[in-house]
């Protein structure tokens, strides 16, 4: 139970007090403190204080101070507080916490403090006298919030207008594990998930935040099989950007490494960050040709892409055996006027150029692996192209299956481009079944270039095809004109399995809050998506804060496996001993971390895009920013980053898994020497920016390689 505390006359409020402290968490203001992932159950200290008076010397931390008050004679109190920065007085009617209200605060925004001992400086600082009843005890909290300035502080005042106060009863929470928290109180103060104070938030500038039909489109019912067998016909499927057997030297496989063009845009572009960095604009295409003043003038966007005079390997394009090089993507609605001139196409309106020309930004990006750009989205794919090939597949469909399917809503289409060989496409598709039930349908085509006819494509020719005559038919659309006459045909041996059990591969060494937070999102993914097949492997190396098979066996998980290991934490060697665990080779194991925030279409996600000797996944995560949450994203895409990995056990294997021998008890570099190693087995590596998935800022304070804060002294 709380602690409970002697209430003097004229002074400070002192014996016993329970304090948790929650480190290494930016911003001033007690709201920023209820934003923290842990606040209040899990702090990274629990220990007590004699008196609500401290300050400790750090930096970026907040404090949860909580008891019980026993006065001795019945009276009427007034109490203050004062602080740097922010902080907030609770007091309840009684014992229960349920009945706690603010009586005294120090500001609202973070930007308020005051000096040791200023308790008149703001209004609120003061409450109103209070009375209170010898025969009853009254429970009270008191928050504060320090960001990375000023001289930290916080005290609570009271004064006995009429009588003194009696001496408590003292109990600590020393023995409990970190993860035990039944005894902590919750309030309208400090609750878990602070979803009491939900209401108060302002909206963020984050377009990922709305709701998009990709999020929950796993729920729909997925279209019967045997319905789109044989749709197409079938075709080899062996992209030419495959390195398979291709010498890479160390480090380098993230070089060939391609990005994939996504429609609808699914607003993963960052542009609440773009204050803070603006490569989008300096890395685009566009600005590297137009001088810098007047950037979106429409003179600016009448200019040609520039040719290129040797080959980009940070690029999917190729060039052929006579040396032209592939380059051109651009679709008809964003062509300049001189390029649709040398096509046959309409010249357009000034109205319709300045209308379209925003979309070109994104179209003129290349899907090399930007390394230096951690604010931009996913790549953007043409709309005139999507449309082309869902209808050529939706006649298709239907010519099969009696025409019993209508096309409801196009929900992702995923490309990655071979401009040489043919488009690879995940085409993701609401259907009407017979007028009677709406249907998924989540299948990968291919888009096969015709070998005598790739010659004669816009991306080869930039002058347009030679055998188009725009006098003797109407004018083809943007799509086909890149791409001549393709074939969409079904890539052999490209097929995901809906119900592929997935085992989440996770070392873990005294790292009880997050531990504990990890399995509880494991529980609560199970809970809203009913999907069984899914296994949680904890490797742990002797933790000693809680008791992880116990946690394990308590949560609402449809599996779990337990590894226990013994000496120093390695990361290579956990994640190694885990796959070992696993026995079914045609499984999907995910390397992870524990600081994960997963989207509820992790699943899905996952299985789409890995297949058994083709594909491997390796999502891009936002990194949230010190202060920030999954409600609040402000930080940056880990584009560097390939230590969250999908690929199924049996390529795991035939690749030698980790490599425990050089990467033992250090960590960084591992991921990409293993992705190094898959690229070469002449597996594809999926680079996505996956929505709302997320990595929760940490500092490396309490882990396997450095030391705890001391706590505040007395």
């Amino acid at each position: 139970r709380p602690l409970e505390n002697k209430l003097g006359a004229n002074s400070t409020l002192y014996w016993r007090s329970n304090l948790h402290v929650f480190e290494d968490w930016c911003g001033g203001a007690v709201g920023h403190l209820r934003k923290n992932l842990h606040f209040p159950l899990y702090p990274h200290t629990r220990t007590t204080v004699k008196k609500l008076a401290v300050s400790p010397k750090w930096k970026n931390y907040g404090l949860r101070i909580f008891g019980y008050i026993h006065p001795f004679k019945d009276g009427d109190f007034q109490f203050s507080v004062a602080s740097d920065d922010n902080s907030e007085f609770w007091l309840s009617s009684d014992e229960t916490p349920a009945n706690i209200r603010l009586v005294a605060f120090v500001g609202k925004l973070g930007s308020e403090w005051t000096a040791p001992g200023e308790f008149t400086k703001f209004s609120s600082q003061v409450s109103k006298p209070i009375r209170v009843l010898s025969s009853r005890r009254y429970y009270f909290e008191l928050l504060h919030k320090q960001d990375d300035r000023g001289s930290d502080h916080v005290e609570v005042g009271s004064y006995l207008l009429f009588s003194c106060p009696s001496l408590p009863l003292p109990s600590d929470e020393s023995s409990l594990k970190m993860n035990e928290v039944g005894h902590v109180p919750q309030s309208l103060a400090s609750h878990a998930d602070s979803y009491l104070w939900g209401a108060q938030r302002d909206e963020h500038g984050a377009d990922m935040l709305k709701p998009d039909p990709r999020d929950i489109f796993f729920l729909t019912p997925k279209i019967e099989p045997s319905h789109v067998e044989n749709v197409l016909v079938p075709c080899a499927y062996s992209p030419t950007y495959v390195v398979k057997d291709f010498p890479i030297a160390r480090y380098q496989g993230l070089q060939f490494v391609y990005l994939s063009f996504v429609y609808p845009n699914d607003f993963t572009r960052l542009t609440h960050m773009e204050s803070e960095n603006k490569c989008f604009y300096r890395e685009s295409p566009i600005a590297s040709i137009l001088p810098a003043e007047g950037l979106f003038s429409k003179e600016n966007f009448e200019v040609t892409t520039p040719a290129r005079t040797m080959l980009d390997f940070n690029s999917s394009e190729v060039v052929l055996s006579e040396g032209v090089q592939v380059t051109s993507f651009l679709q008809m609605s964003e062509m300049t006027e001189s390029q649709q001139k040398a096509l046959g196409g309409p010249e357009k309106t000034q109205e319709e150029e300045v209308e379209e020309e925003p979309c070109g930004l994104e179209l003129l990006r290349s899907d090399w692996n930007d390394l230096r750009c951690n604010v931009s989205g996913n790549l953007q794919l043409s709309e005139s192209e999507v449309v082309d090939v869902v209808a050529q597949y939706m006649e298709k469909l239907n010519e099969k299956n009696g025409g019993i399917y209508t096309l409801l809503r196009i929900i992702n289409v995923e490309k990655r481009r071979d401009t040489a060989r043919g488009n690879r496409y995940l085409m993701e598709l609401e259907l009407m079944e017979r007028g009677q039930r709406t249907v998924r349908l989540s299948e990968y085509i291919y888009v096969l270039l015709h070998q005598g006819k790739s010659e004669d494509s816009t991306e080869v020719n930039p002058e347009g095809p030679a055998t188009v005559s725009t006098q003797s038919q109407p004018p083809p659309s943007a799509w086909s004109l890149l791409y001549g006459k393709p074939t969409l045909c079904r890539p052999l041996r490209l097929s995901w399995r809906h119900d592929v059990m997935i085992h989440f591969v996770v070392p873990v060494k005294n790292q009880a809050r997050w531990v504990q937070q990890f399995i509880s999102d494991m529980a609560s993914l199970f809970l809203n998506t009913k999907d069984a097949n899914f296994n949680i492997i904890l490797v742990d190396f002797d933790s000693d804060d809680m008791h992880v098979e116990k946690a394990l066996q308590e949560a609402h998980l449809p599996r779990y496996q337990y590894l226990k290991r013994t000496g120093n934490f390695e990361r290579s060697a956990g994640l190694q001993a885990g796959v070992d665990a696993i026995e079914d080779g045609s499984s999907i194991v995910f390397l992870c971390d524990l600081h994960i925030h997963f989207p509820l279409n992790i699943l899905d996600s996952i299985r789409k895009h890995c297949v058994e000797g083709k594909l491997a996944y390796a999502p891009i995560v936002m990194r949230l920013g010190c202060g920030s949450s999954p409600r609040e994203p402000n930080g940056y895409w880990e584009v560097n980053g390939f230590g969250l990995f999908g690929i199924y056990k049996s390529d795991f294997d035939r690749i030698g898994g980790m490599n425990t021998e050089e990467f033992r008890d250090r960590w960084g570099g591992e991921d990409w020497e293993l992705l190094d190693r898959v690229l070469q087995s002449g597996l594809e590596v999926e680079r996505l920016r996956l929505r709302n998935f997320y990595h929760y800022y940490h500092s490396k304070r309490g882990m396997w390689n450095s030391h705890n804060k001391k706590t505040p002294k007395d």
